[in-house]
């Protein structure tokens, strides 16, 4: 497991893919336990990834610090950006849609109407490589929905590579990985940063590895 930052208020982490962002009620080992472990006390989860999703995550130390960065986060004061490959050629844009989401199926549907549950999300994304059949984009959240980015693109007819829940047909992991993630110390006062590219593992090796690196 991978650090990038930590003081006495919270800890930044690289999330591997298949690994839960917190406790799982199947026993599966999750980053609460191995950061729990790591800084010989309990963590926080603040905010999540999805469990087949990797990526830079913080978490909080303390249950004040816990406080604060959820408090940033309802906000959108956290800078949190993606790389993505999608089925078809991408371009550039913004997605602004509502979604609403099946906690009895765990899944994410485009909605038309406003009504209980459904809530605004938006995106923004630019294409950094496409062969024409799948491209890699780079996103910026500007809301943090669940499976936002999987079923957003899904709805465009770009569904993500390996996202078989949402209409991908290939048989690999999904193709989703949150690179940068930025906010300002809640006490501090000072911008942490933390970065991070994918695994050189499919699915990222199916595109160009220097088309990553030099974003």
């Amino acid at each position: 497991m991978q650090i990038l930052f930590e003081d006495t208020h919270l800890i930044l982490a690289i999330k591997k893919s298949g690994i839960p962002s917190q406790n799982d009620p199947s026993g599966q080992i999750s980053m609460i336990d191995l950061l729990s472990e790591f800084c010989s006390a309990p963590v926080f989860c603040v905010h999540r990834l999805d469990t087949a999703v990797g990526g830079v995550m913080v978490y909080a130390k303390t249950k004040q610090a816990a406080g604060a960065l959820s408090v940033l986060f309802q906000k959108g004061e956290v800078t949190k950006r993606y790389y993505a490959i999608v089925h078809g050629a991408a371009g550039s844009g913004t997605m602004q849609d509502l979604l609403y989401h099946d906690k009895r199926i765990n899944k994410s549907f485009v909605a038309s109407t406003r009504r209980k549950g459904v809530k605004e999300a938006v995106l923004e994304y630019k294409t950094i490589a496409s062969d024409g059949f799948m491209s890699l984009v780079d996103i910026s959240l500007g809301t943090g929905r669940a499976h936002q980015i999987r079923v957003q693109f899904s709805s465009q007819k770009m569904p993500l590579l390996g996202d078989r829940k949402y209409g991908s047909t290939e048989r690999c992991p999904i193709a989703l990985w949150c690179h940068h993630l930025s906010f300002v110390h809640p006490f501090t006062g000072k911008t942490i940063t933390g970065a991070c590219t994918p695994p050189k593992a499919d699915p990222w090796t199916r595109v160009s590895s220097s088309a990553i690196s030099s974003f």
